[in-house]
C-alpha cells in the first residue's frame, strides 16, 4: 500500500471511529509504529484529525460523548469481569457512588441484594437498581445529558457537595501515567471530579484499550485513586509502570496482582 493510500485510509478510520490507537493501526496496516506516528502528524498538519498521547482523535468530537447504546457492547466480557471485581470491594453498609460509565451500569445488573446506599447521576443504573429494596438509592440531578443518559451540570456538582461517602467506582476515557484519568466531555470529567473529592477511596475501573491514551480532559491525579481494577488482558509494562507510581491494580486472574 503506497503511503498516501495508507494515510488516507488512516484519516477514514479515525472518521468512522472517533478516536483509535497507534499499536491499533500498526497491527492494521502491518507498519511500525514510528510510521504510524508518522502518518498521524502529516494528517494532523493537514487538519484530517488531531494527535493525542498514543493515538489520534476525530476533529472537533473531542467534548463528544459516545451514546450509551454503543458504548455497552463495546469490550463487554472485560467489562463484566471488572465489575465482578469491584463488587468484591463493596461490603454491607456501605455508602458508595456509581458514575455513568457502562462498566458501573455492569455493576448494577449484579449488584447483590444487601443494605447499602447507592449515589449516582446515571439513569440506567437507577433502573437497574429499582427492584432491589435493600439498596437505598440516591439519584443526583441536574442537567439530563441524553447521549450518557447521565445528569451533569450545576446541579449535580451541588448536589454531591451534601453527601460523603465511603467508596467511589469510577472509568474514563482514558489513562494516561502522567496526566492520570482522562475524559472527553469536560461536564462529564467536573461530576467525577467531585464524586471523588466526597469519597474516601477511589477505585478506577478500566479495560485494556483505555491505557496510555489521553483524552480532552483531565479527572484528577494518580494519587487520588486507591486501586485501579482492569481486566487480564492489560500489559505488564503498564501494571509495572503504575506500581512505581505507588498505584495499586488488580487485574483479573492475576494472583496478587494488587501487592508489591
Amino acid at each position: 500500500m503506497l503511503v498516501l493510500e495508507r494515510q488516507r485510509e488512516i484519516a477514514k478510520i479515525v472518521n468512522q471511529k472517533g478516536s483509535v490507537r497507534v499499536a491499533e493501526l500498526s497491527q492494521m496496516f502491518n507498519v511500525t509504529v514510528e510510521t504510524i506516528r508518522k502518518d498521524l502528524d502529516v494528517l494532523e498538519e493537514e487538519g484530517k484529525l488531531r494527535r493525542s498521547h498514543g493515538g489520534a482523535l476525530k476533529i472537533n468530537t473531542e467534548q463528544s460523548e459516545i451514546p450509551y447504546f454503543e458504548r455497552e457492547i463495546i469490550n463487554v466480557h472485560e467489562k463484566m469481569e471488572i465489575a465482578a471485581e469491584a463488587i468484591k470491594l463493596i461490603s454491607p453498609g456501605d455508602q458508595i457512588i456509581l458514575d455513568t460509565s457502562s462498566t458501573a451500569w455492569f455493576m448494577a445488573r449484579s449488584m447483590p441484594n444487601i443494605p447499602m446506599t447507592i449515589l449516582t447521576n446515571s439513569v440506567k443504573v437507577i433502573t437497574e437498581l429499582a427492584d432491589k429494596e435493600k439498596i437505598a438509592v440516591i439519584a443526583i440531578g441536574g442537567d439530563l445529558a441524553p447521549r450518557s443518559m447521565s445528569f451533569v451540570g450545576p446541579l449535580a456538582e451541588r448536589s454531591l457537595d451534601m453527601y460523603h461517602v465511603s467508596k467511589a467506582f469510577i472509568s474514563c476515557k482514558g489513562l494516561h501515567l502522567k496526566h492520570g484519568p482522562t475524559e472527553s466531555n469536560e461536564q462529564q470529567a467536573i461530576v467525577k471530579r467531585k464524586m471523588i473529592e466526597i469519597a474516601d477511596e477511589c477505585y478506577l475501573l478500566v479495560d485494556h484499550s483505555k491505557f496510555d491514551f489521553q483524552s480532552f480532559t483531565n479527572i484528577c491525579g494518580l494519587e487520588r485513586i486507591t486501586m485501579i481494577v482492569t481486566d487480564s488482558k492489560i500489559d505488564a509494562q503498564h501494571v509495572n509502570a503504575l506500581k512505581q507510581c505507588q498505584v495499586r491494580v488488580a487485574q483479573i486472574d492475576t494472583v496478587d496482582a494488587s501487592e508489591d
